[in-house]
């Protein structure tokens, strides 16, 4: 099968964050399917999955992926154990990214934050704008793909979060 990238990554519209994704996920597999081969429509079903096995992904820019949430996530578990006094260690995950000091500035942030929600919001611009440094160097090939998928996905949790029923969850939980 010929890979058509420039013309699928050319028809998709331009995301942003903080604004509604264009469709959802799956809608996006659908319209990959036709221009991208099996293996790598297995590969961008991946995308969504929270605990892979990093060493088993052997595409660069999801490995990449992987490895900076696990690093953003092994973060905010030092830092609230810190604050629980606990000890994080066996909690962690194995990964080969090191965060820079930006991105541990803004963890920091995120975890002072009274708001639950603004501090959800901070780390997952922190996970966009990471996204935004892979995309840099890939304009029409399966990596750019690959990190549109991740945005997309980002972006559908948010307006699942935006949608939800909050007096109907308040109820729940408060019962």
């Amino acid at each position: 099968m010929p890979r058509y990238y420039t013309y699928l990554i050319s028809s998709l519209p331009f995301l942003k964050f903080d604004k509604e994704p264009p469709f959802s996920f799956l809608r996006f597999l659908d319209k990959c399917m036709d221009f991208i081969s099996e293996e790598e429509l297995v590969l961008m079903k991946t995308i969504p999955e929270k605990e892979p096995e990093i060493p088993q992904i052997k595409q660069k820019t999801l490995k990449r992926w992987f490895n900076f949430d696990f690093a953003l996530r092994n973060e905010l578990i030092k830092q609230r154990a810190l604050i629980r006094n606990k000890e994080p260690y066996k909690y962690l995950r194995k990964t080969e990214e090191n965060l820079s000091l930006y991105s541990l500035q803004i963890i920091n942030q995120a975890v002072k934050n009274p708001s639950p929600l603004e501090a959800e919001k901070m780390l997952d611009r922190l996970r966009w704008d990471f996204l935004e440094e892979l995309e840099a160097r890939h304009f029409f090939d399966f990596d750019f793909l690959v990190v549109y998928g991740i945005k997309l996905s980002i972006l559908e949790r948010w307006d699942r979060i935006q949608k939800a029923d909050k007096e109907a969850l308040l109820e729940h939980l408060v019962n």
